[in-house]
């Protein structure tokens, strides 16, 4: 008899086993957290293009500090709280430090200046309550900055397992995590009621020399497959270096490294204040279109 009920459609990825793979890496993530300081230092260099000061930040996923190392001496931050689902990680962090998952944050509403989540947010399940929360938390006119891993990521190895797996089994089992797309994070940023939404891609590239040295970094960074749908059973052996092959295959360069895609989600938003723009009302211009641009309007005849 099955043990599931209807709140499991939402549950994509198992948070327990993302807790564990993330205690289970923090020991040792500093041998592998290249990833986390490239994409934290272009994090802050986008809030630095913010002419504000928030006295009161949170570090949301914090892992073992890098984030918040990166924020010191930045946007006039006197207060930087560190939060992560894992205790291992925060216990290598430093300053202010609460453990807690991030979909159930236990910050009061109007607390926050500023939230910023560095490569955490994509193993969230709920992740339009996460959002709603951290707008709930932000003060008016506070801001949100994200960085999660998108839809991209990974596709190189996402194909040659797909390809090593269905060809050994005839079937498939997710061995990639899905993650976010563009599209759909900019409108979870709305329906979380954030004002002023800004969402765009990057892309990473990081090259391997071959597919077991990429392993061991998704493995060392805390980044392998939570997916609630995968096997429990581990890949075969000869499944495993039969993708490899793939891999390299198909897109290792002339010397043989593979080149692999992150690809960065970015999303900037903030809580509502009347002070804020707004878009004017539909059909209030003044002016048409046509006639700013000098554009020509064609006559009746077409012409």
């Amino acid at each position: 008899m099955s043990d599931s009920h209807p709140a499991d459609a939402m549950q994509v990825f198992d948070r327990q086993l993302v807790r564990l793979h993330r205690d289970r890496a923090a020991p040792m993530l500093g041998e592998h957290d290249f990833l986390i300081r490239e994409v934290a230092d272009r994090l802050a260099d986008r809030l630095g293009d913010v002419r504000r000061r928030f006295p009161t930040a949170l570090d949301l996923g914090c892992h073992t500090g890098q984030m918040s190392e990166t924020l010191t001496g930045r946007a006039g931050i006197e207060t930087l709280v560190r939060c992560d689902l894992s205790e291992s990680m925060l216990r290598r962090s430093a300053g202010l430090r609460v453990a807690a998952d991030e979909e159930a944050l236990p910050f009061g509403a109007g607390t926050l200046d500023l939230v910023v989540s560095c490569l955490g947010l994509h193993w969230v399940n709920d992740l339009p309550g996460t959002l709603l929360q951290v707008r709930e938390a932000l003060k008016p006119d506070g801001l949100l900055l994200v960085a999660m891993l998108g839809g991209d990521t990974l596709f190189e190895l996402r194909q040659a397992l797909f390809q090593a797996e269905t060809e050994a089994t005839g079937g498939v089992s997710p061995r990639v995590s899905p993650m976010v797309d563009l599209r759909d994070a900019a409108g979870l940023l709305q329906r979380a009621g954030f004002a002023l939404p800004v969402a765009d891609l990057d892309t990473i590239t990081v090259s391997y020399g071959d597919a077991f040295a990429l392993m061991r970094d998704l493995r060392g960074m805390g980044q392998t497959n939570a997916v609630r749908a995968r096997h429990r059973a581990p890949m075969r052996r000869e499944t495993m270096l039969h993708a490899a092959a793939l891999l390299s295959e198909r897109f290792a360069d002339d010397e043989g490294r593979i080149a692999i895609t992150f690809q960065v989600v970015w999303l900037m938003a903030w809580a509502p204040h009347a002070a804020q723009p707004k878009p004017l009302p539909r059909g209030s211009a003044k002016v048409r279109l046509a006639d700013a641009l000098g554009a020509e309007t064609p006559t009746d005849d077409g012409s």
